[in-house]
């Protein structure tokens, strides 16, 4: 999912370079070992320069809800790693460990690192659209409180994992990557 306003970053930010590629491209690198397609949804074209499939908010100005919603209405599988394009230091070891925590009775499997949930590293089933989409229409826009309700999953990273799922939201936390301070 690479929508949104970035408005603490003041850019976009898949599109903000560290060690010399773009997030997008990290993060596009720790998901193709482990998918057999990616979809991204942004409403920026600058994202074609991936070649993959790109699809625009079906309801705009909703927040990460609709996008979810848009990313889970263009897929063709059931189960759908999601990942917010502000995680370049992802990596397919953490992917791993959710797709092991993967069960066919959940709706929802996310990660938890330092005590919080993590709505925008997880599988969730296509079934779980019908669910977003009345939540839009009840005025939700915000993917936590979708998924409360929800059959859902965490798992917690151990702490020496924590690193690879750090949000880069601001100007400061990217600096603090790219000095590599959180080490």
């Amino acid at each position: 999912m690479a929508g949104g306003k970035s408005s603490r970053m003041g850019q976009d930010k898949g599109l903000l370079m560290l060690n010399g590629r773009t997030f997008m491209s990290h993060i596009i690198e720790a998901l193709e070992p482990v998918v057999s397609d990616i979809i991204i949804v942004s409403n920026n074209s600058d994202y074609d320069i991936y070649k993959l499939k790109r699809v625009a908010d079906i309801l705009k100005d909703s927040g990460p809800l609709a996008g979810l919603y848009t990313g889970l209405f263009h897929s063709e599988t059931e189960n759908n790693i999601v990942l917010s394009c502000d995680v370049p230091l992802i990596n397919t070891a953490v992917l791993n460990i959710l797709i092991e925590g993967f069960e066919t009775e959940k709706d929802v499997i996310h990660i938890k690192s330092e005590e919080k949930n993590m709505p925008l590293i997880a599988i969730y089933k296509k079934q779980c659209m019908p669910h977003f989409l009345k939540r839009l229409h009840d005025g939700e826009r915000r993917l936590q409180t979708a998924i409360d309700n929800m059959n859902t999953k965490s798992i917690p990273l151990e702490p020496a994992m924590q690193r690879f799922v750090k949000n880069i939201n601001t100007a400061s936390d990217l600096k603090e990557i790219t000095n590599g301070s959180n080490n």
